[in-house]
């Protein structure tokens, strides 16, 4: 038997209710997340866009269910304004995170972003020249040195649609951006990307401090790059789901950052249609494939054991 894995398992509060698309889920109370999210086991949950933004209110309804904040989403845009702009952007979110005794902040680049927008996947931004890549990095770097003052680090998100979305991007970010700087390492969004998930962990998980678990329907995601569909149009039709579901090889994920002692939270988050895939259903089901792993470092295998599509 191998030696306890020092995780927490958190859900994203999107399986229930999508901020990006508000037709999916909408209508679902945060109360119901959080029980629900409770009864299935999770500890924690990241913030969506239905939770208080007022610390105390915040420790409230989290205690209720006996939860723990796990971090929350921020919409940065430091490839367009200064760090001293994003700082002061960023204060109330940042005390809102430490007051409630978060330790990383999920830094999401939405500047030029195309995550939320109705046009095509290949049309987002990129950084073309190297003095982009470095003052990019220096800019995130400065920020996060803000950030880690209050205690809070930031996990920058690789997100489809964005700056740093291939694994060549993350290769090229992680270079420039200082130690202070960890990344969130997403499964879903670095195979939707192109990348094999297994070989990009194992090649930054030094420098990972936060992990979405997220799975992946290969078809689907052909389909996407073939139709040239934007990014919500690829999650409407199922690009996504939860840990087990799809062809991610969440075992090997879960070796390497046994392997590399990663003391941080397991996040499920699975952009889905909750009529299509009912949610409770199919957050116990993320649930109960990454608890297996964790307790034994072994568990049910996936539907396909891949690193990318």
């Amino acid at each position: 038997m191998s030696a306890p894995f020092a995780v927490r398992i958190g859900i994203n509060p999107i399986s229930w209710s999508n901020d990006d698309l508000p037709s999916l889920g909408g209508e679902t109370p945060l109360e119901t997340a959080l029980a629900e999210g409770r009864a299935i086991g999770y500890q924690g949950f990241e913030m969506g866009n239905k939770f208080p933004r007022e610390s105390k209110a915040l420790r409230e309804v989290l205690s209720r269910h006996d939860l723990a904040l796990v971090s929350g989403w921020y919409s940065g845009r430091l490839a367009r304004r200064s760090v001293d702009d994003e700082i002061a952007a960023v204060a109330p979110h940042l005390k809102l995170l430490a007051d409630n005794g978060a330790t990383v902040m999920v830094y999401g680049e939405v500047a030029d972003s195309f995550q939320g927008a109705s046009a095509p996947l290949y049309k987002r931004p990129r950084f073309f020249r190297p003095e982009q890549w470095r003052d990019y990095g220096e800019k995130v770097t400065a920020f996060a040195r803000h950030t880690l003052r209050h205690g809070v680090r930031v996990a920058y998100h690789h997100h489809m649609g964005a700056y740093v979305e291939t694994p060549a991007d993350v290769d090229r970010f992680m270079a420039h951006a200082g130690d202070e700087v960890g990344l969130l390492f997403d499964s879903g969004h670095m195979t939707f990307a192109g990348g094999d998930a297994v070989a990009m962990l194992e090649k930054h998980v030094a420098r990972v401090c936060h992990v979405h678990c997220k799975d992946v329907r290969p078809d689907v995601i052909k389909l996407a790059r073939n139709r040239n569909w934007s990014f919500l149009e690829s999650v409407i039709n199922g690009a996504f789901t939860v840990p087990g579901d799809g062809a991610i090889d969440f075992r090997a994920l879960i070796a390497i950052l046994r392997r590399n002692d990663y003391r941080g939270w397991l996040v499920v988050e699975a952009e889905q249609d909750p009529v299509v895939a009912p949610t409770y259903r199919y957050a116990e089901m993320g649930y109960q494939h990454l608890a297996a792993l964790v307790a034994d470092g072994t568990g049910p295998p996936s539907a396909a054991s891949v690193g990318g599509p």
